[in-house]
């Protein structure tokens, strides 16, 4: 095997640049999915890959005077693109999305709801809303 004159690999990196870009580009399909569907149903996006201190919201919509944070998931099945939402995960979503309604003229009264987009490898979508209510 020859070794990559670049990065002294045998090819790793690359491949793993390979692998991170085709994740990066179809997590960013999936979201302009999800982000048309809703659109579809009358939840304009206001953000979409929201970053603070806490961390990222991959989509934020306007729902009247208030607010649905989306964590968008994809994988081949729905099943495994749930899987792949972690505890941590959804901690640091929720801390984002108070930070964000800092950013808002009700503040902390803002209505919020948090929903799980879910989109298999065909394309298909899935919603879970209010998926973080207890």
């Amino acid at each position: 095997m020859a070794l990559d004159f670049v990065t002294g690999c045998a090819g790793g990196l690359r491949d793993r640049q390979a692998t991170g870009r085709t994740g990066y580009l179809s997590g960013m399909a999936a979201e302009d999915r999800v982000e048309r569907d809703y659109a579809r149903r009358g939840y304009p996006a206001i953000a979409r890959r929201w970053r603070g201190q806490a961390g990222e919201v991959d989509l934020v919509l306007r729902d009247g005077d208030g607010l649905v944070f989306v964590e968008v998931k994809q994988s081949r099945s729905f099943a495994r693109a749930v899987e792949r939402l972690t505890a941590r995960q959804v901690a640091r979503l929720v801390q984002a999305a108070e930070e964000f309604v800092g950013t808002q003229p009700r503040g902390s009264l803002t209505e919020v709801r948090f929903d799980v987009a879910l989109v298999d490898g065909t394309g298909q979508l899935r919603v879970i809303e209010n998926a973080l209510a207890g």
